[in-house]
């Protein structure tokens, strides 16, 4: 390790209006390392991110290049100086080539001075061969994956001479095998010598990747040390300032009657023969792997996708295909995966959002009262320990944890017999994560049918009473909780299905 750290921050402060993002804030960056940085949401990760990029600059301390005291006055001065943030989601030309996109304002020139797209497309696949991935430069940038959108924005920071790249939850979009690509990039990135700054909400990417980890909460820095000495549980300690062993909550609760029966429901091409059955009291998980149909078997129960064969019943009443009015008015609700796009308006307040779902019982003649709309989302708000400012407030100031209590809490004033929530942790912070699960928990102990989606083993296995497996659009396997492990939800959603 150098003397000095590529990059740091020194007792950095930032402030916007009353809220302290940042308080004396310190964290050093080095040469050949990968550096975590974790939190809860709200806890200054996004501002301390702004602040290395020159978005933000600090009201007290100081921004330190190699040792040196440096002011950033915008992004272009921390480009120029070596930094770049790789997002979650790249912004990228997409009707230019990839190589047209990494060396975008700085095209090489042949004589005349007309593009050389030879030597554009050779220093492009020069970089591709340093990272150790195989990608087209000549391939236009329309219609790539997520995952090689971020490695044509890594190759682009490489080539204007990125010594620190910032790496802000770069896996929430990727697969399995596209995080373990990124895993190697990061490899390659940190032999060629430089500081990567990881930030994600899985734990366990932290320690299979990162050498060191700073933890910030509430703004303020808990502390700067090696992965290597860690456990799981002592970073979630630093991160939510308590012990976490009721990460998954799970009461017992009385199994009542079927709540929910799906029989031999099939969507063509999509999924096959799936029958199941939800229990009032009862949390019952649907596993399997990323693309196995699970959530497209939600939809149709739902109402959003019409199903080609078999019934869906609740509480003894069959649902018409295609039908979400009916299914609601069944009693069902569903929390959709992607909060941003189906679960919220994300143009209106947080009280509209909540009170979308009741607008018919709201109104007072032919319009709706402002007063049954605010005390309502209160109400629920209060329920669901909702951290805001005012219910007025547009929705999308929140933290990605608060929206999603804002999701359920729209879906529970329906006051459901059968709830279906896809996805319910992701993207959230741990913290977060065991509210919702304490909740998921109360609503099941109230009688509710829950019917829980995840790609998270660990909250399939802590949360679930009975995990329903799907592989390639067909249940291949139901395991009572007695008897569910990694090993066997692994081995069910992987093994070609009876």
């Amino acid at each position: 390790m150098s003397a000095h750290p590529t990059l740091a921050l020194a007792g950095v402060s930032k402030s916007f209006g009353a809220v302290r993002a940042l308080r004396d804030v310190s964290i050093e960056l080095h040469a050949g390392e990968a550096h975590a940085l974790a939190g809860e949401n709200g806890a200054g990760k996004s501002t301390l991110v702004k602040t290395l990029a020159g978005v933000h600059r600090p009201d007290q301390g100081r921004i330190l290049l190699d040792g040196e005291p440096v002011v950033f006055t915008g992004p272009a001065d921390a480009q120029q100086a070596g930094v770049a943030v790789i997002y979650q989601e790249p912004t990228l030309f997409p009707d230019l080539s990839v190589a047209e996109n990494i060396v975008m304002g700085r095209q090489p020139r042949r004589s005349l001075g007309r593009i050389d797209r030879a030597a554009m497309r050779a220093a492009a696949r020069e970089l591709f061969g340093r990272l150790g991935v195989d990608l087209d430069p000549g391939r236009p940038t329309r219609g790539l994956s997520i995952a090689d959108q971020q490695l044509v924005e890594i190759a682009k920071a490489l080539s204007r001479d990125a010594r620190v790249l910032v790496m802000d939850e770069p896996t929430a979009a990727l697969s399995g095998a596209e995080a373990a690509r990124l895993f190697s990039v990061v490899e390659a990135l940190r032999e060629h010598g430089c500081a990567v700054l990881f930030i994600s909400h899985r734990l366990d990417e932290i320690f299979a990747l990162c050498q060191r980890v700073t933890t910030l909460r509430d703004g303020q820095w808990i502390a700067s040390e090696l992965v290597a000495g860690l456990t799981h549980d002592d970073l979630v300690r630093r991160m939510v300032g308590r012990d976490l062993g009721a990460l998954y909550p799970k009461q017992d609760a009385a199994v009542g009657d079927v709540a929910l029966k799906v029989e031999r429901l099939t969507r063509e091409g999509v999924f096959t023969d799936v029958s199941f059955e939800v229990r009032r009291g009862e949390i019952v998980a649907l596993a399997g792997l990323v693309g196995a149909g699970r959530s497209e078997v939600a939809r149709a129960i739902f109402g959003i996708d019409r199903w080609d064969a078999g019934t869906v019943t609740v509480d003894g009443r069959e649902l018409p295909p295609g039908s979400p009015t009916a299914a609601m008015g069944a009693g069902l609700a569903l929390v959709p995966e992607d909060r941003r796009q189906q679960g919220l308006v994300m143009e209106m307040s947080i009280e509209r959002n909540i009170g979308l779902t009741g607008l018919r019982s709201l109104r007072r003649g032919a319009t709706i009262s402002r007063r049954a709309e605010r005390d309502r989302a209160a109400d629920w708000a209060a329920r669901l320990r909702l951290k805001f400012a005012r219910l007025g407030d547009g929705v999308g100031v929140l933290s990605g944890g608060n929206q999603q209590k804002v999701v359920l809490a729209k879906w529970l004033a329906t006051e459901p017999s059968v709830l279906i929530v896809d996805e319910p942790t992701r993207g959230i912070d741990v913290g977060t994560k065991a509210e919702v699960h304490r909740l998921l928990s109360e609503l099941a102990g109230q009688g509710i049918a829950v019917l829980m989606i995840s790609s998270d083993l660990p909250e399939v296995l802590g949360m679930a009473d009975r995990v329903l497996v799907m592989r390639e659009g067909r249940l291949s396997a139901e395991i009572p909780r007695a008897e569910a492990t990694e090993e066997s939800v692994m081995n069910a959603a992987t093994r070609r299905a009876a």
